[in-house]
């Protein structure tokens, strides 16, 4: 069965345990890339003081890794979709090896940027591929909704658990740890996915779309470019002032030229779904709040308050055990009853949380700063699942693998604005620490308060019997192929 093509007939025959073994590789990949997203936050003083890097340095060191997943998760998975699942997962394993194997022996701040980068183009093979395989590979409905609940609880926990478990390893062995623990992992991922993980591919082959592909890296770059920098150069510079301008053409050419190709990049009539539309914009408010509050509380924990890298990652232990208990619950509230509820409790829980960190300081009581941090948890473990959902509900199976990769970049965009944004709104006094840099960061957030109140709207929005029947309508015209 592992070296043939898993057609939807095949995938019903699949034996449960080979179900939830294919399920565990997928959680895998998903926990290796996505940690290493929040991981590297708390390590960031270490790895800034080692390496001698500037604040913009710091951010791109988070930044150089999620735009790259940004940009490149669609071309992923309509490749796969194409070109074979498990073959594309096992090149993004290798690559992500190679590419943590190159962060940990990174001399300088360049080096290491680059080869974050590497292992973002392992991660694009990753993400959205490991969802599609999920997707296909359970084919009921009820247990899909189950199994792509388990699969989008891992993304939030990997999210929570990365600055706990890489706090450990810095203070244990120096921030290089933090790399070195993939490269094993994703041996044996490899050699496991060869074993259990069933080929597929979707039933009609979507063509490449370079000038879709050049557009869409454009865009995302140069608006994160534009923003890391800003603090720098000034919103007035010619530099972000052209960069803007690069990104507004990059838009108005994807606007232009994708609907007009059979097979494009960006399906825009995708969006015609609201509940679609609401997923991929609510995953963007969600993860740049997640983003902009790990990116800042880690370097509060540790500038601020002088706490070491292994305290300040147990600090955020109460953001990963809510998910631990939250997420699996939430993807079981999403299969019964749908996504409405786990998104208000999220959206909830997001903009909570931004609102009583406004109260945060250099002395307030560190179990109050816990007890903050709780809220972010129940909105992490809450926002993933029914987004994934959202995203999937009346796609065709054939559109499984481009429908995720949207999803996914979507989230990956958001933690790469949350870094760019958070950073140039505190860069500036980090070097002040105090009340200087607490200042500062009330500004975030308050943008966490907003994009809370944005998920609270949308999910208003998608909810009801009309939001299902754009999905449907949207699934049909994309493939009308029964």
């Amino acid at each position: 069965m592992s070296s043939s093509v898993l057609s939807p007939a095949a995938a019903a025959q699949l034996s449960p345990r080979r179900k939830s073994l294919v399920l565990a590789i997928c959680c895998v990949s998903i926990v290796i890339v996505v940690m290493d997203i929040s991981i590297v936050n708390v390590a960031l003083p270490s790895m800034g003081r080692d390496l001698h890097a500037s604040e913009s340095g710091r951010q791109w060191a988070v930044d150089a890794y999620t735009l790259v997943l940004a940009a490149f998760l669609v071309l992923a998975g309509a490749t796969a979709d194409r070109v074979g699942r498990r073959r594309v997962f096992q090149a993004g394993l290798a690559a992500f090896g190679l590419g943590s194997v190159l962060c940990g022996l990174a001399p300088d701040i360049g080096w290491l940027i680059a080869a974050r980068a590497l292992q973002a183009v392992g991660g694009t093979m990753l993400n959205p591929v490991a969802m599609a395989i999920v997707a296909n590979t359970f084919t009921g409905a009820a247990e899909r909704a189950r199994a792509i609940g388990v699969f989008a609880s891992m993304s939030g926990l990997a999210l929570a658990l990365g600055p706990i478990l890489g706090g450990g390893l810095v203070d244990a062995f120096g921030w290089r740890s933090v790399f070195w623990i993939n490269v094993p992992i994703v041996a044996v991922a490899i050699v496991c996915a060869a074993l259990f993980v069933p080929e597929s591919r979707a039933e009609r082959a979507r063509r490449f779309d370079p000038v879709g592909q050049v557009l869409m890296v454009l865009v995302l770059g140069s608006v994160v470019y534009a923003i890391i920098e800003s603090g720098a150069l000034g919103w007035t510079s010619p530099v972000i002032v052209g960069l803007l301008a690069v990104a507004a053409v990059g838009v108005a050419g994807l606007l232009g030229y994708e609907p007009r190709r059979a097979d494009p990049l960006l399906e825009l009539r995708l969006f015609r779904s609201v509940p679609f539309s609401s997923a991929i914009v609510m995953a963007l408010f969600g993860l740049c709040g997640f983003g902009a509050f790990l990116f800042v509380t880690t370097q509060y924990l540790q500038d601020v308050r002088g706490l070491s890298p292994v305290a300040a990652g147990l600090c955020l232990l109460p953001v990963g055990l809510p998910v631990l208990v939250v997420a699996p619950l939430t993807g079981r509230v999403v299969g019964a009853r749908g996504p409405l509820i786990p998104l208000v409790v999220a959206g909830t829980a997001l903009a909570l949380g931004g609102g009583v960190s406004l109260g945060l300081g250099p002395e307030t009581p560190l179990p109050a700063v816990l007890a903050v941090h709780l809220l972010f948890g129940v909105f992490l473990g809450a926002v993933n699942p029914p987004i994934t959902n959202a995203a999937l509900a009346g796609m065709p199976r054939s559109m499984a693998g481009l429908a995720g990769s949207l999803a996914s970049t979507g989230r990956q965009t958001g933690t790469t604005l949350g870094v760019a944004i958070s950073g140039t709104l505190i860069g500036p006094q980090i070097a002040h620490g105090g009340t200087a840099f607490t200042g500062a960061a009330d500004r975030v957030w308050w943008m966490l308060v907003v994009l809370g109140a944005g998920i609270l709207v949308l999910a208003a929005v998608s909810a009801g019997p009309w939001a299902r029947a754009t999905a449907e309508r949207a699934g049909v015209l994309v493939d009308p192929q029964p």
